[in-house]
Formats: structure tokens, sequence, C-alpha cells
């Protein structure tokens, strides 16, 4: 990569073995788990903490990781209990409960929901407490990578208009949507498999379920997508609805009216809101499933969203955020450490970046789809598919459980019964083509 720093040579430059652009839950893990290793980071975050962030939900995986990273009590204390997730069809006449706790693992039973804005304060304090100079309210606007792998100048304004820059051994991108380093080098590239667009918001005094299940999140389907509803802890709820992007592209009328007409469409969810209060505004995410075209190079890795998104079906992003910050702290203490291991090290990384969202994928391409909505709707256990199914959605999808057997039998029975209605098979497929053709010519709102 190559640009220039736009300096004032007079500046004086701060010194650190790795910094690190964003303040998420990928950031802030990272930082944490290489300032307890004795590296000196340097964390830059845009905004300052407490703010609001979409991707309430949370899977039974990010529970070990929460852990180790000495966080867990403070986070079960805003947290509310995710025992399972639900899912809703409007081409079928109950309601599909699945329970975390009949995954192949029994040991992860459960997830909590939480408010971002509180789940990232936790993370970043306690990187902060582990000894890394976070810097919040001031924004990356450039990286000059230094020649023979020498590591980065890397400058950054504050709030006040003041310009900082920091010599740093090794970059962690850790910037989520904002993809800093994939848009610098031209990484970062349109999933041409899958696209959607979003709107979002949070309401109060939604129906919710009864006992255990009350934090349970739900799925419903509905012409155009999907919407979920996660219910935290305050007594709010997160609605989002997440479509296709010819359908967003109707909107005439201001967002929070057409958020309330597309919800007209679930009456489902149309019976839980009723009485409903909107309680903050209504948001809009576009066109957001994107991949970069690498992982790393010789002294940067992007973490997390920085690196790759697809969608937040499966609640998988805050899980995989966190997993490739444990995975690319490893690799930068390696690299730093133990220079002679560096590429085995980056190569390791790489391959643990990809697996998450394969696993995920597959499912995420295909949830819309007549056979998949069946499927989920009338889970069966043969070849213990369903408890493989589970691990899937608690995101334990790192090779630890033995369940690819049963994943693989799960895609052959989805290809079986596809080949059976085979012109319904047909007309999906020609649907999703065709929707992802028209966001592909006509471009797409950006976030």
């Amino acid at each position: 990569m190559t640009t220039t720093a736009n300096r004032d040579a007079h500046d004086e430059i701060g010194e650190c073995d790795v910094l690190v652009i964003g303040g998420g839950p990928a950031g802030s893990t990272a930082a944490a788990l290489l300032a307890q290793k004795g590296h000196r980071v340097t964390l830059i975050e845009k905004a300052r903490h407490p703010r609001f962030h979409i991707g309430e939900s949370l899977l039974p995986s990010n529970l070990p990781l929460l852990e180790k990273l000495g966080v867990a009590d403070e986070v079960r204390a805003i947290g509310m209990e995710k025992w399972g997730a639900e899912f809703v069809s409007p081409w079928h006449d109950h309601k599909q409960v699945y329970q975390f706790a009949d995954a192949w693992d029994k040991s992860m039973p459960h997830a909590y929901q939480v408010q971002r804005a509180e789940f990232d304060e936790i993370l970043i304090r306690n990187a902060q407490r582990k000894g890394a100079n976070v810097i919040e309210a001031c924004q990356v606007n450039d990286v000059a990578f230094l020649p023979n792998d020498q590591g980065a100048v890397v400058q950054a304004r504050h709030d006040d208009g003041t310009v900082q820059s920091w010599r740093a051994r090794f970059v962690l991108d850790a910037s989520g949507r904002d993809t800093f380093l994939g848009n610098r080098l031209k990484a970062k590239k349109r999933n041409e498999k899958h696209n959607s667009t979003a709107i979002y918001a949070h309401f109060s005094g939604i129906r919710r379920n009864e006992g255990k299940a009350e934090g349970n999140i739900t799925i419903f389907w509905f012409e155009h997508g999907w919407f979920w509803l996660i219910p935290l802890i305050n007594g709010k709820t997160s609605i989002g609805a997440v479509m296709w992007p010819y359908y967003l592209k109707t909107r005439k009328k201001p967002l929070p009216e057409f958020l309330q007409d597309t919800i007209a469409m679930c009456p489902q969810l149309v019976h839980l809101l009723d009485g409903a209060k909107l309680v903050s505004g209504v948001e809009a995410a576009g066109n957001y499933s994107y991949v970069c075209d690498r992982t790393h190079g010789p002294n940067y890795l992007l973490l997390g969203d920085a690196y790759t998104f697809i969608d937040p079906v499966f609640s998988s992003g805050v899980m995989l955020a966190m997993n490739s910050a444990f995975a690319g702290a490893d690799t930068v203490d390696c690299c730093l450490r133990r220079p002679a291991e560096a590429t085995a090290a980056l190569r390791h990384f790489d391959k643990k970046m990809r697996i998450g969202p394969k696993q995920f994928s597959w499912f995420i391409y295909r949830v819309t789809n007549p056979t998949m909505r069946n499927l989920f709707m009338g889970p069966r256990n043969l070849l213990r598919m369903q408890e493989a199914l589970l691990s899937v959605l608690a995101g334990d999808v790192f090779g630890k459980t033995p369940i690819g057997p049963s994943v693989l039998a799960f895609k052959s029975l989805y290809y079986a019964v596809s080949i059976l209605n085979l012109k319904r098979t047909l007309t999906a497929w020609r649907n999703r083509k065709n929707n992802i053709r028209h966001v592909h010519i006509a471009g797409g709102m950006e976030n």
C-alpha cells in the first residue's frame, strides 16, 4: 500500500508496537489481549463511548471469549439471557423454537441480548485496564506503510481538529463497516452472491414471551425478506427488517413510516407491537454484504467486519469479530516476537478468518429459499442434523465439535428436496439472481 502521511514535519510522532483502528468488539478485544501480552498498544476510536450500534444479539460461543477476557460478570449484569431462537413463517401455521441446550455441545446453553452501547463500552474499558492507550473521538485518516516491512505511520484527527501521528510496528484494522484499509487498498468487493438492505429501530411496550423464553430472538419471514426481534433488558426491543434492495428502493415516505408499513406486512409481528412505542430514531443500512480480497499483509491484519460482512440473520457478527481478535492477537504476538515464524502465523490467521464466514454463508445465501424455510420449520434430527444446525446457530463452527458429517447430511437433504421441487427451486433461484443483478446494475443505497 502506498499512501503519503500528510503531516507537519514538526509534529511529534508517537511510538507503539500495535496500532488498532476502531474500538468495537474486534478492536477492543485485540487491544486488551495484546496489552496483556506486554505489547505497547494504541487504540484509536472515532466516536466516544458509549455510542449506539446495531447488532445486539450474542451467540453462546461468545461466552467463553468473554470469560477469557475477564468481562463475563460485567456482561451478565447488562444482558438479557437468550436461551433459544424462534422462527415464524407466514407459509407455516406454527412457530419453530430451537433451544441452544439441544446443540451438539451441551456446555453452551445460552447467550445474551445486549445493548451494544453498554457492551462495547465494557470491552473498551477492559482494554484500558489491561494497559492499552485508548484514544476516543479521533479518526484515522491516513496510513503510510514503510519500506521493507518496517511498520507504518498512522495519522489521525481529533475532534478538536488536532492532527496526531504514530509509528507502529503493526496495524490492526478493526474499523468495522468503515473498512478503512479495505477501501485504501481497493481490496473491498461487493459480495455478488448476497445483498440486502436493512431498516431498524428500538421499541418499548412490545409483548414478550414469558419466563425463560423472554429473551429469545425471533426471526419472522415475510414477502421481501425477514425481520429480527431482539428483547433487551431495559424493556426496549430491537426490531429490524432485512430485505432485498429493490424493496427499499420503492420507499417514498420517511423511514419511520416506511418501517411501519413494512411491519404491517407481517401480521404475527403486528400482533406483538399492539400498543408499542417507537423510542429511537429509525436507521437504514444498504448493500452491506461485502468481502475484502485479503485478510492481512506483512504488517497489518483485517479483523471482524473490516474483512467481511454477510448478513445478520444468525447474529454471527460480534462472535466472528471477537474470534478474529483472539486469532489476530496470537498472530501479531508471534510476528513481533518470533519474526522467523511470521509467514506461517499469517497463513494460519488467513485460514481461521475464512472458516466462520464460509460456514455461515451457505445457510445465509439460502435462508429465504422455500426449501430452507421448510427445513427450518420442520427440523429432523436424523443423523444428528438438528443438533448440528443448532451448533451452527450457536456459533460453534470452528472445528472443535464434530458436526461436519451431520452438516453435510443437512446440505444433501436440502439439495435432494430442491431437486424434488425443481420448479419451485428454479423460480426462487431466478428471483434471487434478478434481485442481485438489479443491485449490481442500479447500485444501491450507501450506508
